[in-house]
């Protein structure tokens, strides 16, 4: 029992709290001393013994009252209460100590009582946003996924249904959307089957409860912005079905939204209306402090979904897009099973972005840039080519991944200017091939792609050199460029390059897509 009581009252702190607070009391001290008036000229030298017993006292009470516990074992609540208990006594002590021990220093109670509101104010504010911060980082819990498993059929056989229950069923996804969808999933799923599962639940309990491979096609009828935990979601549909099977959802996109509040609206309110609209349902849940308190708040309802992120959770989940069709103001999306998913987290993204890219020796680096595309939209790459291809320049066709803040950044180049750091780093120089991606590097001819590895990429492309338009007239110009670093040396082909690119952007207008 003697044990188990000094366990209580002795025990190991945390050393970066302890720290912390450290740090704190040298900036109280300082700010007091340096920037409120005092009535002695060399207050450092008469005041630094009272600073060492002053943080000797404060360290002790708050060691003896557990402020240096880890925070994910308190609350905030009593985080801030043993705050207030520590300080109090410290108070206390050093008030004592000034009055009855220290008399004749000549301390004043006002010096003693600025620095003490200056600790607890400072120590206030910092225990809030600590909290804040492990408050947003627990964000949403880890998902229980189901164990590995090998190929993986569906367990029974279908069986067509007919008659009334054919009719119950037509009458089911009549009530929750229209004549038009019911054509559609007619059109594109096995609706009255017995292996199909149709539902219109934002409850991840009730995907849960279903059988493994019990079903091979499940649909879900309620729109995604009214479902808090979409990854999770996802990720259990993901589990359920079998090999190949078929997952049906929809969403209502963002820019029905813009439009509704702009027709609702008259000019100028309607913007601004909007504008306030964009940063509360669409800036806040970003953020990461703010992004758990968001859908705390709201649940997760009326959250706005654009169709690159909606796509790209699905293929983050491990489904493929097999169809997606816009009806009565919601896109219903088809996706198929494609593999099994290591995680489903939910991912955070911020105003950077780390590009994995290829460069010199075919070493993978992280190009920093400026985020303007939609979350999630690192996975639809290969999507998007496959649906679009690519327009002139290079670049993807309509390329729904990029916002319309992106475009405009991405014409001005503004969103490459983090790369700087990577020329400070010397992953890139200045004139180079563009650093692409595997998928975009496979595009590219067998020769180009030996040829391009032997070089490090560079800020400046040779593209904005010779303007080229398609694939393989971009293949050219870099293939010009990469052998005349070969034939000629790479500082004085970089500076001929310079100087043409300087030009286009100049007086050509040249600009990045």
């Amino acid at each position: 029992m003697r044990n188990r009581r000094l366990d209580i009252i002795f025990y190991k702190p945390l050393l970066s709290y302890f720290l912390t607070d450290v740090v704190l009391l040298m900036l109280s001290f300082f700010v007091v001393l340096m920037w409120f008036p005092l009535s002695t000229q060399i207050p450092f030298q008469k005041y630094w013994a009272f600073a060492l017993e002053f943080s000797a006292v404060w360290l002790i009470t708050s060691y003896f009252t557990h402020r240096y516990v880890k925070v994910k074992f308190m609350r905030i609540g009593r985080s801030i209460l043993r705050l207030f208990i520590a300080s109090a006594l410290t108070f206390l002590i050093m008030w004592v100590f000034m009055t009855c021990i220290a008399e004749g220093r000549n301390y004043s109670i006002m010096v003693l009582l600025t620095i003490w509101l200056a600790m607890v104010i400072i120590s206030f504010i910092f225990i809030l946003l600590f909290h804040a911060y492990h408050y947003a980082l627990n964000a949403e819990p880890e998902l229980e996924r189901a164990p590995e498993r090998g190929p993986q059929a569906v367990l029974r056989k279908p069986v067509l249904y007919e008659g009334d229950q054919r009719d119950n069923i037509k009458d089911t996804v009549c009530e929750s959307t229209s004549e038009h969808v019911l054509e559609y999933l007619q059109k594109n799923v096995e609706l009255y089957s017995s292996n199909t599962y149709i539902m219109r639940t934002a409850e991840l309990f009730n995907i849960q409860k279903l059988k493994y491979y019990r079903f091979d096609t499940m649909i879900n009828l309620m729109p995604l912005n009214q479902i808090r935990g979409i990854n999770k979601m996802f990720g259990t549909v993901n589990d359920k079905l079998p090999d190949d099977g078929l997952f049906v959802c929809c969403f209502e996109p963002q820019g029905v939204l813009k439009r509704n509040i702009y027709n609702k609206y008259p000019p100028v309110i309607n913007t601004i209306v909007y504008s306030f609209v964009f940063i509360y349902k669409r800036v806040i849940p970003r953020l990461f402090m703010t992004s758990r308190l968001y859908y705390d708040i709201t649940e997760g309802k009326n959250r706005v979904l654009s169709k690159a992120e909606v796509l790209g959770r699905l293929c983050y989940c491990g489904f493929e897009i097999v169809d997606e069709h816009k009806m009565d103001d919601l896109v219903y999306v088809i996706a198929r099973r494609s593999f099994r998913p290591q995680t489903v987290q939910r991912r955070t993204y911020g105003i950077f972005i780390k590009l994995n890219r290829i460069g010199k020796n075919g070493k993978m680096f992280n190009v920093y840039k400026f985020r303007t595309m939609h979350p999630y939209s690192e996975f639809l790459q290969e999507y998007i080519y496959k649906k679009y291809n690519l327009q002139d320049g290079g670049k993807f066709n309509h390329d729904i991944r990029v916002t319309t803040l992106g475009r405009f950044m991405r014409k001005f180049w503004i969103d490459e200017w983090p790369m700087f750091l990577n020329l400070l780093k010397g992953d890139m120089k200045l004139v180079g091939v563009r650093p692409i991606s595997k998928q975009y590097f496979s595009l590219y001819s067998k020769e180009l792609q030996e040829t391009r590895v032997k070089h490090r990429p560079g800020l400046m492309p040779p593209f904005y050199a010779d303007m080229p338009k398609t694939l393989e007239e971009i293949e050219a110009s870099e293939m010009r460029y990469l052998t005349a670093c070969e034939q000629n040396g790479t500082l004085r082909t970089d500076f001929v390059y310079f100087w043409k690119i300087l030009y286009n952007i100049l007086f050509r207008r040249a600009r990045s897509n």
